[in-house]
């Protein structure tokens, strides 16, 4: 059975939790940050430069104008001093970066007097578009003198620009997104809110835009994201500045929808994914966010040889472990079918799980792109769960899911708008989640026989308001 489709949807609005939800558990400790005024909205202090650069702030980045000529990196450099350190410990340095030109630099993490021992070195390719970098390390140093570098010499003259810079002890970092922030975001570029805003005078648009394009939803991401680090920090920027926790969906596995749907696609080979998927990772940092990785990627197994099943296993082991490593305030879960498709073989579904990792991750959403009520998604999870032992946790999508499911995946009639975002759920639901576009196509199918894969439909989405 299909689960869901090409969703490249963007998705939007602002939408705080329930009160009662969100304190339903205390807050964890936030994260240690262990660099002062890393978003420069107080000007440049206690930043310093030394010589063969300038330095001021521009549109709430640090700017700094490099001079051309010089020999070593470390011959330009911003940076910032008495960074508390401790052997042993983990950090992630993590900032967003860009330059007026391609140049090269290097990050340190360092003591900031001689002999200048570094326990981070990073070297990072630099240009015109933002990104969002993202350094794990753990400490070979013990000091209350330590501290962050930007080196910048060695090339061309060019101008330098920084924001987002923090640095926080892995040990202090919370582990729930959630209290790290004040409800869902989503931005206002979704599908449903781009067809409302140019189409305001269609009799449908008010009622899409109340339904459905104000309210969080996710967004996909794969290979029609030409620079997939632009793409994710962007986003994640996005909701960070707005204080919101964005849903993004990971979408870009060799082989996707194998077996005979209509999504098809995802990146060119094994090594193509892995370089992807680290990259979409590294963008998020360590911003919160939650992350639902590659939709049917454990459900089509059957449709596969075994060597595309163990590149397959490989290639989500691997994207565990990035989000794992690179992206320490993120809940991410692995995406395993629905009630119709693996409903009587719970226990299938949970040897998968564990045979890619789920126990680096957060847990496994049910029900993407598909339509099975929240009790059935429900009751379905916790028989994975039980299969796994009871260690996992679990989100469901209930972006239409409404009336429940008549049996097709592909468009069907009569079927209705879910619970929108929610933190908690039924049988232990940790969220309920938007995670389809509501009114996004599933293919050329059913009641909507000339839409391609994940193009807006109003005709689809009033549908899904009425419930026909």
């Amino acid at each position: 059975m299909r689960l869901f489709t090409l969703a490249i949807a963007l998705a939007t609005a602002l939408t705080s939790l329930p009160a009662a939800a969100a304190s339903a558990a205390p807050a964890p400790a936030a994260a240690t940050e262990l660099v002062v005024n890393g978003t420069f909205t107080n000007g440049t202090a206690p930043w310093w430069n030394s010589a063969n650069t300038t330095m001021t702030t521009d549109a709430g980045r640090l700017r700094v104008g490099v001079s051309g000529g010089t020999a070593n990196p470390w011959d330009a450099m911003v940076a910032q001093n008495d960074i508390p350190l401790a052997q042993g410990k983990t950090y992630t340095l993590s900032f967003d970066a860009s330059a007026s030109t391609n140049v090269s630099a290097v990050t340190t993490v360092q003591l900031g007097d001689a002999p200048y021992t570094n326990t981070l070195t990073q070297p990072i390719s630099l240009s015109p578009t933002s990104k969002r970098f993202s350094f794990p390390f753990t400490s070979t140093l013990t000091t209350s003198a330590g501290q962050v570098t930007f080196q910048l010499g060695g090339g061309a003259a060019h101008t330098f620009y920084l924001d987002n810079v923090s640095l926080t002890e892995a040990g202090g970092s919370s582990s729930s997104p959630i209290e790290l922030t004040d409800g869902f975001y989503v931005d206002p570029e979704s599908n449903p809110a781009r067809w409302v805003g140019d189409n305001g005078g269609d009799y449908r648009a008010g009622r899409i835009e109340a339904a459905i394009a104000s309210k969080p939803m996710a967004r996909w991401f794969g290979n029609w994201n030409p620079d997939i680090s632009a793409a994710v920090s962007s986003y994640v920027s996005g909701a960070a500045a707005a204080g919101k926790l964005p849903v993004l969906v990971a979408y870009n596995i060799p082989g996707r929808d194998a077996c005979g749907g209509h999504s098809g696609g995802g990146a060119g080979s094994v090594d193509a994914y892995k370089a992807w998927i680290s990259a979409f990772a590294s963008a998020i940092g360590d911003r919160p966010a939650v992350v639902i990785i590659e939709p049917d990627s454990l459900g089509d197994f059957e449709c596969m040889d075994d060597n595309q099943k163990r590149d397959r296993v490989g290639m989500l082991r691997y994207a565990t472990e990035q989000f794992r490593d690179k992206a320490p305030n993120t809940w991410a879960y692995l995406d395993a079918a629905n009630a119709g498709w693996f409903g009587d073989r719970p226990g299938q579904m949970a040897e998968r799980l564990l045979e890619v990792g789920v126990s680096n991750v957060r847990g496994f959403a049910v029900n993407v792109s598909n339509y099975y009520t929240t009790s059935e998604s429900a009751a379905y999870a916790s028989a994975v769960n039980a299969a796994l032992g009871g260690t996992a946790k679990w989100v469901i999508d209930t972006s239409r899911n409404g009336n429940g499911s008549n049996g097709e995946w592909c468009n069907p009639a009569g079927r209705r708008l879910g619970t929108p975002a929610q933190v908690g759920g039924p049988g232990g639901t940790e969220m309920l989640l938007w995670v389809k576009v509501p009114g996004d196509s599933d293919g050329e199918c059913g009641i909507a026989p000339t839409t391609p894969a994940g193009q807006f439909s109003p005709d689809i989405a009033i549908r899904l308001i009425d419930g026909v």
